[in-house]
């Protein structure tokens, strides 16, 4: 029985210092939500403040012509499974999907061409330049530089992290322009030169240095690859994950304050004292305090407002000055009557050649979802139309909202291969983002552990976020547990425990 108490005791002695540790999360998008309940599910006191009227971030949604639609994020990579454990654990039952169609395509090629994006590839580096497919993106004379791969001395193989030098330098522009960047810009927002192949691709390099060739080494890391799509995404849209993530907070008892802008954050005799007021541009949430005092600190914000609040706080004044820009984009979404599209013509996503037209790319809702289809109808189809490449803005930006909508319909005509009037849309929605750089942008990972190391000074704040996981749910999700976890640790079992 004494083994018993003893053991009891250290527990609900740790149950106690849970439940008595106050944490503040500033910000309530998704990487915000996600550290609120990695800290909220062992007891901690937890309050999460967000500056605008709603919960979130990047996954949105608004009615269009009757429909229920996605507007921000509407998938999640499958690498990890961190996405899929957390909808498996706060929203059990959902029924998770994949896409019915995963079909990609590049358009804007000479002479308003456009081809399917060939199967054999990583990046759009093609494992073989001869393949008719390859050959209809690339033409004779690309496919013919491409193949000079094959016959290069492999001198410096391997050495080579710059994607668009990698590839321009072993199988030449066409490679680079048709295949290669279309795919960087259009999800990414980044050019070739601006991706490390090494994050983008791992084994890659490796790949290159046992095969002698590029082409040798994509075709290597293609074996046993399953023809099963990446992504996966909620039948009935990812807002309600976010619900789910509210609902399952509101129960652990955490306080939300939203229409709540953090303005500042310092040391008192108390831990930590944050300043609270509300934004100039909507209605205060009257249940919000002037501050709030916290034992820990989750910073869930974009990168300008994180490293404003925490120059002071870790002592650093240009730690401020250090933001990176972020790759403006906009999205038209556009809900069409065109039975001609029941057929999906150009699969589920359409990349543009760069320079070619003025959207970087296109998605087919109907195509890539089948709820959505079955949602809207035959005949019935939803385009997502995005604009905003690396160096210059969205061609959208100083549109009206009518304007902007008949440019995306004007962009899609051309992405699809099919006319498109005014005529044919039903509504449309138009919403404008910043995206973070990918992961895999080249020297992403050293500043984010610059500012990671900077934080480990001061060892109650965690900074989560895709400024500095890397844009994609999966990256955000993933980053979000891990440095709530550490937190917790840290401020539960102190800094040996951390470790």
């Amino acid at each position: 029985m004494g083994a018993v108490t003893d053991a009891a005791e250290p527990f609900q002695e740790l149950v106690h210092h849970a439940r008595a540790t106050r944490v503040v999360v500033i910000g309530g998008g998704i990487a915000g939500l996600v550290a609120a309940w990695e800290c909220a599910k062992v007891g901690m006191s937890v309050t999460l403040v967000e500056a605008s009227d709603r919960l979130g971030g990047t996954i949105d949604a608004a009615r269009v012509a009757g429909l229920d639609l996605e507007i921000g994020a509407s998938c999640w990579s499958t690498r990890g499974g961190a996405v899929r454990r957390l909808v498996d654990e706060v929203l059990p039952g959902a029924a998770v999907v994949r896409p019915r169609d995963d079909r990609e395509w590049i358009a804007g090629l000479p002479k308003g061409g456009a081809a399917p994006l060939p199967e054999e590839q990583v990046l759009g580096i093609p494992a073989n330049p001869w393949d008719e497919g390859v050959r209809a993106v690339i033409g004779w004379s690309g496919a013919w530089r491409a193949y000079l791969d094959r016959l290069r001395p492999p001198l410096t193989i391997g050495a080579q992290r710059n994607l668009g030098r990698l590839v321009r330098g072993r199988m030449g522009d066409a490679v680079h322009d048709r295949l290669v960047a279309p795919l960087t810009v259009d999800r990414f927002g980044v050019e070739p030169d601006e991706v490390d192949v090494d994050v983008a691709a791992p084994g890659l390099s490796t790949a290159l240095t046992r095969t002698g060739s590029l082409g040798g080494a994509v075709a290597d890391l293609r074996v046993g690859r399953s023809g099963d799509s990446a992504i996966e995404g909620l039948d009935g849209g990812m807002p309600q994950l976010v619900a789910a993530l509210a609902a399952r907070l509101a129960d652990r008892g955490v306080t939300l304050h939203l229409r709540t802008l953090a303005t500042s954050m310092a040391r008192s005799e108390r831990g930590w004292v944050v300043g609270l007021a509300s934004p100039t541009a909507l209605t205060a949430d009257d249940e919000a305090p002037a501050e709030l005092f916290a034992d820990a600190l989750v910073i869930a914000t974009d990168e300008a407002t994180a490293r404003t609040l925490l120059s002071p706080a870790l002592g650093v004044p240009a730690f401020a000055d250090a933001a990176a820009a972020g790759i403006p984009r906009e999205v038209v979404t556009l809900v069409v009557d065109a039975p001609e599209l029941d057929a999906a013509p150009r699969g589920a996503h359409v990349h543009a050649v760069p320079g070619a037209l003025r959207a970087t790319g296109l998605v087919h809702e109907t195509a890539r979802w089948e709820w959505l289809a079955r949602e809207a109808g035959p005949g019935r189809h939803v385009l997502r139309v995005a604009f905003g490449g690396p160096g210059s803005p969205p061609a959208t930006t100083a549109l009206s909202d009518a304007d902007a909508a008949a440019l995306g319909v004007a962009e899609a005509s051309v992405l699809l291969g099919v006319p498109l009037g005014g005529d044919r849309v039903a509504g449309a929605h138009r919403a404008a983002y910043s995206l973070a750089p990918p992961v895999s942008a080249l020297g992403h990972r050293d500043r984010t552990a610059a500012v990671r190391g900077e934080l480990e000074r001061v060892r109650t704040i965690a900074a989560v976020g895709a400024w500095l996981a890397g844009s994609g749910l999966a990256q955000v999700v993933a980053d979000a547990q891990g440095e709530a976890d550490r937190l917790r640790r840290r401020v539960l079992w102190g800094a040996a425990a951390a470790e």
